[in-house]
């Protein structure tokens, strides 16, 4: 019988020992799959971010303002694509339920940018992959 109800790991003990019992509750929980995630609504964008935005000099500001960058805390979805903005390198990688963004990350989801967007991203310079071939 189904009631409906969602499961929350962090709500197993009484708040005054959960911290103790239970520190990572919600590991591993893709709450993207039962909810929003809060860090989703009016998220910062590699526009909003000095560093971001200058590491991507090549992006115009519209462009910018369309790659969403998690805050520091924000849970990542297990076997979500990311990449991280701070790594020189930029390959796309899959999330781990255990994984967290720290303050020296500047991760995107895969989920919230445009294929074409995401393929310049990663670093892929095929103008038919993203966005950029010349209309015959």
């Amino acid at each position: 019988m189904l009631t409906g109800k969602i499961y929350h790991p962090e709500d197993k003990h009484p708040d005054e020992w959960q911290q103790d019992l239970n520190p990572d509750a919600s590991k591993g929980q893709n709450y993207g799959l039962v909810g929003p995630h809060p860090e989703k609504d009016n998220a910062r964008t590699a526009f909003d971010l000095k560093d971001v935005h200058r590491r991507l000099r090549d992006f115009n500001d519209d462009e910018l303002k369309q790659i969403p960058v998690l805050p520091p805390g924000s849970r990542l979805e297990q076997d979500a694509s990311y990449l991280d903005l701070a790594d020189p390198n930029r390959a796309e990688f899959k999330a781990l339920g255990n994984m967290d963004a720290g303050p020296d990350n500047d991760y995107v989801p895969k989920t919230e940018v445009h294929y074409q967007l995401w393929n310049r991203l990663i670093g892929v310079t095929e103008p038919a992959r993203t966005g950029q071939a010349e209309a015959r």
